[in-house]
């Protein structure tokens, strides 16, 4: 009889606390509330935890900026040059490549003198200005337009499209700045028209026969396997050894402008 006396006072707390209007036997109405009150614990307990984690945090930035700053640092330095310059012509295209050409007609230039010149002669530096800032101004900027066009005009990298690119660049492209890059030179030289004419004349032709056997394979790798942002640095890649050439055949002496005679 106690322990029901007991059980019954139980009861009687619990539903003046929760009413339960609804239900007519006090005991089907302990279990739901002793359940809702066992889950409103649970819960008060996690969010306290979850404030005082909070708080802990912000009371120690030190540990997100040292983990931030440990984890930037070490991707920025597996990142490394490659990273850097891919970044670069993503975010300024045209005077990265322009700036790759003129280092590499730089190389190239220094490379030419010191196989042609003698042992006891010295470098011509303003010629290698010269060739820098071709590379610069004019090269540079028309291989990111030239590539780019090609790009849109065949935008697939299969075979038929590769030949075609490599045909338009044999047939237009190379013709063009082979042009320019004499004419230029020799202007800047000091040469007038007559002797630019005369010196493409004598080495235009020359010059187009060896690029034919020089640049289809370059050509071909550079269409077929680079993507259009890499596409320059890859053909100034090839062009190191083309650009030896050149400089070489742009440093010869002047064309000779005056008539033959004829033998009677």
């Amino acid at each position: 009889m106690s322990a029901a006396l007991r059980r019954n006072a139980t009861i009687s707390r619990l539903l003046q606390r929760h009413p339960i209007t609804h239900l007519t036997d006090p005991a089907l109405a302990q279990a739901p509330v002793l359940r809702t009150q066992t889950r409103r614990s649970r819960a008060y307990v996690r969010f306290s935890d979850l404030v005082r984690r909070t708080r802990e945090y912000e009371l120690s930035p030190s540990l997100f900026s040292s983990r931030f700053s440990s984890s930037s640092s070490s991707s920025i330095s597996k990142i490394g040059f490659v990273g850097w310059y891919l970044g670069m012509v993503k975010s300024r295209p045209v005077l990265t490549k322009s700036f790759t050409s003129a280092l590499i007609y730089t190389a190239a230039d220094l490379s030419s003198q010191t196989i042609a010149l003698p042992s006891t002669g010295s470098f011509d530096f303003v010629r290698t200005l010269r060739m820098a800032g071709y590379g610069m101004v004019i090269l540079g900027p028309s291989l990111h337009f030239w590539f780019n066009y090609m790009s849109k005009l065949f935008p697939k990298r299969d075979i038929f499209s590769t030949l075609k690119k490599m045909f338009m660049g044999q047939a237009l492209y190379g013709p063009a700045m082979t042009v320019v890059f004499f004419s230029v030179n020799a202007f800047l030289q000091g040469e007038n028209t007559t002797e630019i004419v005369a010196r493409l004349k004598r080495d235009l032709v020359p010059t187009l026969i060896n690029g034919i056997m020089y640049w289809p394979l370059c050509d071909f790798i550079t269409y077929r396997f680079t993507p259009v942002h890499l596409q320059p640095l890859v053909s100034n890649s090839f062009s190191y050894l083309w650009t030896v050439y050149m400089t070489y055949m742009a440093g010869l002496e002047k064309a000779s402008t005056t008539p033959s005679r004829l033998t009677q």
